[in-house]
């Protein structure tokens, strides 16, 4: 059957679905104003929605909570430690244990997720090389650690690195550590994702800027920014890099944002050297760069791992500096030669929020008897997500010791970075 339109008919269905669309989002937008004062009393109200704070939302509505997630800038958006494109998993923490099981027990959770989503894309499977000189602690650390916790890793002699990756440099004295299952996961659409799943749980989420507690003892309700307010039983602040700006008092000399530049370089055309299965996923411990292949075919990664300068995530510049650029193509011309002149096609600026020495913080707050603080990524939580959502979810619904490195006793107001 063939339908035809005469061009006013045509113009008055589109007038008239256009005033359905105004009427609808006006209800919706007035609905959604009012919605947090009328909401009933949550078992917990999670504030950020980055890894930390999406993952724990997930874990705790599974459990049987009733869970509101806010977030004032949306699941895992633009200024962000959990957006961007992509983020590295892997097994390898030196002697850290602890982290390298939460790895090992992250990895399947976000891919059984992905499953369930049907984005099993969302990680990638390239393998992570990690690129040793000579009897570096970490490195033997690294070794030692990953054999005592049955992870699947290769030794890579000289030899080795320079026959499976002949497009790279490697220095006479260089050996590696190949993790042949770890690789990538794709960070933004990845939170987002959980945030998707944890709404079909049954989490309810809002795009709402919460304020910190005030007074002390027990919080029946926090504000918004916009006056409204949220009653739960318990609240989590899961807001990474704005931890310490919502508690300054507390946080604001215990986590220390840290500006980071990433890039992305133009691979060769037809050039299938720098994409996966041929280049994987690699770190490099002496200089502290890091990298990935050409994935969807955005450019071949790079980006330093040391810590740049302090940051607000609100108001720090997102454009990269001629300086970070001018180091990472110096790098990269060493290591990558054929990748000397490659254009850079995009970059991102974003940020680590660093504890004094990188253990995450998992703690209660000390003058709320139910305010959880969750953070401290530190340029490495992301991978975590699972594990720390479903530590956390367990501690306040099961209650508990804290992991002592995950205390706020620990965190001290000087510097001094040991977890990588």
């Amino acid at each position: 059957m063939r339908f035809t339109f005469s061009r006013r008919q045509f113009l008055a269905a589109l007038i008239g679905a256009a005033t359905f669309g105004k009427k609808w989002n006006n209800t919706k937008t007035k609905s959604r104003a009012s919605a947090l004062s009328e909401r009933k009393t949550f078992d917990v109200a999670v504030i950020g929605a980055g890894v930390f704070g999406a993952w724990t939302a997930y874990f705790l509505q599974k459990s049987g909570a009733t869970v509101a997630l806010l977030d004032a800038y949306g699941p895992a958006h633009a200024r962000a430690s959990s957006g961007g494109e992509s983020r590295i998993i892997r097994m390898g923490y030196g002697a850290d244990e602890i982290y390298t099981r939460w790895s090992m027990h992250a990895l399947p959770l976000w891919k059984q997720l992905f499953d369930e989503a049907g984005q099993p894309g969302l990680f990638r499977g390239t393998g992570v090389l990690w690129i040793a000189h000579q009897e570096e602690p970490y490195a033997l650390a690294t070794i030692a650690t990953l054999e005592k916790a049955g992870a699947v890793f290769e030794k890579l002699s000289l030899e080795d690195l320079r026959r499976r990756y002949p497009q790279s440099i490697f220095d006479d004295d260089s050996r590696g550590i190949l993790e042949p299952r770890s690789g990538v996961l794709m960070a933004r659409r990845a939170v987002q994702t959980v945030v998707e799943r944890a709404q079909k749980l049954g989490v309810e989420y809002w795009s709402e800027a919460i304020l910190a507690p005030e007074g002390r003892g027990r919080v029946a309700k926090v504000k918004t920014a916009g006056g409204e307010s949220i009653a739960a039983e318990t609240f989590i602040y899961a807001c990474g890099p704005w931890l310490p700006k919502l508690f300054p008092d507390l946080l604001g000399a215990r986590i220390f944002p840290s500006r980071q530049e990433v890039y992305f370089f133009g691979v060769p055309a037809g050039d299938a050297r720098f994409g996966p299965p041929a280049m994987p996923t690699w770190i490099e411990l002496k200089d502290e760069f890091y990298g990935m292949p050409d994935l969807e075919s955005r450019g071949f990664k790079i980006a330093n791992d040391r810590h740049g300068e302090a940051v607000d995530p609100d108001t720090q510049s997102r454009l990269p500096s001629a300086e970070g650029i001018a180091t990472a193509r110096k790098y990269l011309a060493r290591r990558f030669p054929a990748l000397k002149d490659a254009p850079v096609v995009e970059t991102r600026v974003c940020q680590y929020e660093n504890t004094s020495n990188g253990d995450f913080l998992i703690d209660r707050h000390p003058a709320f008897e139910n305010v959880w603080l969750v953070g401290g990524g530190s340029g490495h939580g992301f991978k975590h997500g699972p594990s720390l959502g479903e530590y956390v979810a367990a501690r306040v619904k099961q209650g508990g010791p804290i992991e002592p490195r995950f205390s706020l006793e620990t965190k001290q107001t000087i510097k001094k970075r040991a977890v990588f």
